[in-house]
């Protein structure tokens, strides 16, 4: 594997992006770069630390002066981004309502929202459900986006709701991308999977350039969510030894939370 420290990533995407700022332009209020769901697994698998990291880890990146001047750096020079929280089928909630990011009050306004909000857990993990529900937020964005992104973090495989690849087909079918930031900072227990990364890979992301960033130490949380972003923003991919910890190994298995969870019920 190679490895890729997320410190020289954002030291080349900060350059990159102070090298491409074009010059403003006349625009509708509604065309923005970037449309972004930001969707948060908030189910009892992700425990209170690991939420809270999750939590800082989004507030300081839109905190953060190199998330800044990458959205100043896009052509129209703003995004729209939305917050969601998800746990089982029927458990989605927005946090914090379509923004138009597009100077440092606006972006640290949207972080203090994210940082402020009380943290939740419920039960059960739907991807599926996240995914349908970021899809019908698009509908409600009152924006005009050059490109739309779901931003899928989680810890464990979906085990309720409609098949993830189902939801995953229906969504790249309109042309919405999704990305993926499996969290592996634990050992699979009795509703994780080993390589966590290859579901996503296989089951969850998808679209036009479409990446995860995988999470499996503590302390790389707050930089790899930064780094994620800052990819999404600037529509860049991250290298290879970033996404993939693993070479050359079956597919993953889409239905592992289902199973998982049928044995655990019958047995």
């Amino acid at each position: 594997m190679v490895r890729v420290g997320f410190a020289r990533i954002l030291a080349g995407l900060a350059l990159a992006f102070a090298l491409t700022i074009p010059p403003g332009r006349a625009l509708a209020e509604t065309d923005v770069d970037l449309a972004l769901v930001i969707a948060v697994d908030i189910s009892f698998s992700m425990d209170t630390e690991e939420q809270a990291l999750q939590r800082e880890g989004f507030a300081q990146a839109f905190r953060s002066k190199q998330v800044h001047d990458a959205i100043r750096g896009g052509m129209l020079g703003k995004i729209a981004v939305t917050y969601v929280e998800w746990a089982g089928a029927s458990d989605q909630k927005v946090i914090v309502p379509w923004t138009v990011l597009d100077n440092p009050e606006s972006l640290m306004a949207f972080a203090e929202k994210i940082a402020s909000t009380p943290l939740r857990r419920a039960q059960r993990t739907s991807i599926s459900g996240a995914i349908d529900f970021s899809t019908k937020l698009f509908t409600e964005s009152n924006v005009t986006p050059t490109r739309r992104v779901i931003d899928v973090s989680g810890d464990g495989p979906n085990n309720q709701g409609r098949i993830v690849t189902d939801a995953r087909k229906d969504t790249l079918a309109k042309g919405i991308t999704i990305n993926g930031l499996p969290i592996m900072m634990r050992r699979p227990g009795y509703l994780d999977i080993a390589d966590l990364d290859l579901y996503y890979k296989d089951c969850v992301i998808g679209g036009q350039g479409a990446f995860m960033v995988p999470v499996r130490e503590r302390d790389q949380f707050v930089q790899a969510i930064k780094t994620k972003i800052l990819l999404e923003i600037a529509n860049l991919t991250p290298p290879e030894g970033l996404i993939h910890r693993v070479q050359n190994v079956p597919k993953a298995n889409c239905l592992a939370g289902e199973m998982q969870w049928r044995d655990r019920t019958y047995n």
